[in-house]
C-alpha cells in the first residue's frame, strides 16, 4: 500500500478515536456533581492551562477535560496560583485520600486557610522536577527518527544546481534545520545566507537529523542532514558527506566555514569534512558556550548563573552537567587545534565570559554585533493614557526569566495602575496577563518592534537567568520606545541597557517588586519619557566580506 493510499485510510480512523476519546472524556468528567463541575469550571484557568501544557493545546483537547481525567493525575497545575502536587504534599489527607486536590481546594481547603502551594519559588520548582543529563539524553535518543542514510546521488544532483559554478562555496554548521525551526539562532543563519545568496555564493548546511542536546562521540554519531542553498537534499553519513565532496567538487576555488553550534555533531564527522573540501580555516560563532560546557546557558542545575567555574572545582562538580563538560571541551578543542578558527562574539561581554573560561588556540577573536540601533523620527503612539503597559518579550520558559513575570502579574493582579502583557509565537495569555502572537522572520525582521510600538508598551522585562550573548528582544524592546528593566546575572542585556542608558538594571527580583509596589515604575510610562525611536539594523553575520575567510 502507498504511503498517500495508508494516510488516505488511517485518517479517518484517528479522527474516529479522537471523538470516541472525547465523548468519553467529556461522560468521565461530567460524572460530578453538577455542583462540583461549576466550581471547577469557575475555578480554572483554560488559557493559563494551555499555555503550561502545549502537548494539550497540539492536540486541540478540551483543557478542563483534560485536567480532570489526567492532568491532576499527572500533576498539571490548573492556574498560576494553585499546585497540585503542593497542596497534596502540604495536605497528607487530601494526597492519600485520592481525591482531586483542586477541588478540594475549591470545595473546603481554601476557607479552611489551607495553602494553594508553597512559597519557596521557581527555582525550588525547577530542582524538584530537574531530569538528570543521563534521562535528558534517553528522552532524546527515544525522539529520533527511524531513518536510513541517503545515497551521494541528490548532494551530487543538487551541486549541478551551483550558483558559482562550484567556485566559491561556503559551508555552514549548526544544530538543526534553520528553515524548519524558529529561534535566534536559525534567525542568523537565515540571514548568513540570504546574505551569501545576494552574493552569488553556493551555501551548504550541515545539521544533525537526529538532534541531540550535547555533543556526540563515537557510536553516538548522527546522520547529518544537508541544505544545498536553502533546499533539502537528505540525510548523509560523514563519510559519503566526504567522499562526494571531494569528488564532485573542483579542486580550485574559493571555500569558507561558518561553525554556529556542534550540539548534536561529532568533532570527527565535522573533521573529515573539512578535510575533504580542504578548508583550513573559519569562524567559530559565540551564539551560546556550549563550547565551554554541555549546559551551554551556563546555568548551575538550570536555576543559577555558573560563569564557567574550572571543571575540577567544587561548583562544577555539583552541577548535573559536570559528566558531559569535559567531552564538550575535548571535542571543540580538537576542532579549534585542527582549523585556525578565528572567534566572533555578538557582544563584549559574551567574548570576555568565553576568553576567561577557556584556553582555546584562535586565529584571532572579534565582536560582531549581530544588530545595531539607527535612530528615526519618534512616532506619536495613539494613546498614552490607561494603565502602565509591561510586556514579556519571547518564549515563556524559566531560562528567560518567564516565572519572574508571572509573578510579577500575580502580585499586581488587582492593581489598576499596571497592565501586563506577553508578545511572542503563539502567546501565552491568561489570567491577567494578554497574549499578543507575534512571529519574528528573515522576511519580517522588525515583527516584534513593530507590535511592540503599535501597543504601546512602556516596560519591557528581560530577566533571563542565564548570561545572554546578545539578546535580540532586549534591542527590539528599546527599539519600539519601551525601556528594559534586567537582572545582573543577563550579560549583555545589562552590558546594553547601562551602557545605552536604555532601562535599569535591578539588584534582583525584591528590588523588581518593590519597584512596582511603590509606584517608582510609574515615572518609566511613555508619554512620560518621549522615548526616541530607533530601526534595528541586522548583520548577515559570515556573509559580510570583511567577516568570511577563505581559502
Amino acid at each position: 500500500m502507498t504511503s498517500d493510499r495508508l494516510t488516505h485510510v488511517m485518517r479517518p480512523l484517528r479522527q474516529g478515536l479522537r471523538r470516541l476519546r472525547e465523548r468519553t472524556q467529556g461522560r468521565l468528567h461530567r460524572l460530578l456533581p453538577d455542583q462540583d463541575h461549576r466550581l471547577l469550571a469557575e475555578g480554572f484557568d483554560h488559557g493559563f492551562y494551555l499555555a503550561a501544557n502545549p502537548d494539550v493545546a497540539k492536540a486541540g483537547m478540551e483543557p478542563l477535560t483534560h485536567f480532570l481525567t489526567y492532568g491532576w493525575k499527572e500533576g498539571r497545575d490548573p492556574r498560576p496560583d494553585f499546585s497540585v502536587r503542593d497542596y497534596a504534599e502540604l495536605n497528607p489527607d487530601v494526597g492519600l485520600s485520592g481525591q482531586n486536590p483542586f477541588l478540594h481546594y475549591l470545595k473546603s481547603g481554601q476557607a479552611e486557610g489551607r495553602l494553594a502551594r508553597h512559597d519557596l519559588g521557581f527555582r525550588h520548582d525547577v530542582l524538584a522536577d530537574l531530569p538528570s543529563l543521563d534521562v535528558r539524553l534517553q528522552r532524546a535518543a527515544a525522539r529520533w527518527p527511524q531513518l536510513r542514510p541517503t545515497s551521494g546521488d541528490p548532494l551530487a544532483k543538487a551541486l549541478e544546481t551551483s550558483r558559482s559554478g562550484l567556485r566559491d562555496l561556503h559551508v555552514s554548521v549548526s544544530h538543526d534545520d534553520y528553515t524548519a525551526h524558529l529561534g535566534g539562532l536559525q534567525i542568523c543563519v537565515q540571514r548568513e545566507a540570504a546574505g551569501l545568496a545576494a552574493q552569488g555564493i553556493d551555501h551548504l548546511h550541515l545539521f544533525p537529523v537526529d538532534t541531540f542536546p550535547t555533543l556526540r562521540t563515537g557510536p553516538e554519531t548522527s546522520l547529518i542532514g544537508g541544505l544545498w542553498n536553502g533546499r533539502p537534499i537528505g540525510q548523509f553519513s560523514a563519510q559519503t558527506l566526504a567522499e562526494t565532496l571531494g569528488r564532485c567538487l573542483p579542486k580550485a576555488g574559493r571555500r569558507s566555514l561558518a561553525l554556529h553550534s556542534l550540539l548534536g555533531h561529532s568533532s570527527s564527522d565535522i573533521l573529515q569534512i573539512t578535510e575533504a573540501l580542504e578548508i583550513r580555516s573559519g569562524v567559530f560563532w559565540l551564539h551560546d558556550f556550549a563550547s565551554l560546557c554541555a549546559g551551554f546557558h551556563l546555568l548551575r542545575n538550570d536555576v543559577a548563573d555558573c560563569g564557567a567555574p574550572p571543571p575540577e572545582s567544587p561548583a562544577c562538580g555539583v552541577c548535573i552537567y559536570k559528566p558531559r563538560r569535559s567531552l564538550h571541551v575535548e571535542e571543540h578543542r580538537r576542532v579549534f587545534e585542527a582549523l585556525a578558527l578565528t572567534v566572533l562574539a555578538p557582544s563584549a561581554s559574551a567574548l570576555e565570559t568565553w576568553s576567561q573560561a577557556c584556553d582555546y588556540p584562535r586565529a584571532g577573536a572579534y565582536v560582531r554585533p549581530h544588530a545595531s540601533l539607527v535612530p528615526r523620527d519618534p512616532v506619536e503612539v495613539a494613546s498614552p493614557a490607561g494603565p502602565l503597559k509591561i510586556a514579556f518579550v519571547g518564549s515563556p520558559v524559566p531560562h528567560k526569566g518567564w516565572p519572574v513575570f508571572q509573578e510579577l502579574a500575580r502580585r499586581f493582579a488587582q492593581d489598576s495602575r499596571y497592565a501586563f502583557l506577553h508578545f511572542g509565537p503563539g502567546g501565552a495569555g491568561y489570567g491577567n496577563i494578554s497574549a499578543h502572537a507575534v512571529k519574528v522572520t528573515s522576511d519580517q525582521p522588525s515583527a516584534m518592534r513593530d507590535a511592540l510600538h503599535q501597543e504601546g508598551v512602556d516596560i519591557a522585562l528581560v530577566w533571563p537567568l542565564c548570561r545572554e550573548t546578545f539578546s535580540f528582544t532586549a534591542y527590539e524592546a528599546v527599539a519600539a520606545g519601551a525601556v528594559v528593566l534586567t537582572g545582573p546575572d543577563s550579560g549583555n542585556v545589562a552590558d546594553f541597557i547601562e551602557t545605552g542608558g536604555h532601562g535599569r538594571v535591578l539588584a534582583d527580583e525584591a528590588a523588581l517588586i518593590g519597584l512596582f509596589d511603590s509606584g517608582e515604575a510609574l515615572a518609566l510610562s511613555r508619554a512620560h519619557r518621549r522615548p526616541q525611536l530607533y530601526d534595528l539594523v541586522f548583520s548577515s553575520l559570515t556573509a559580510e566580506p570583511e567577516v568570511r575567510p577563505g581559502s
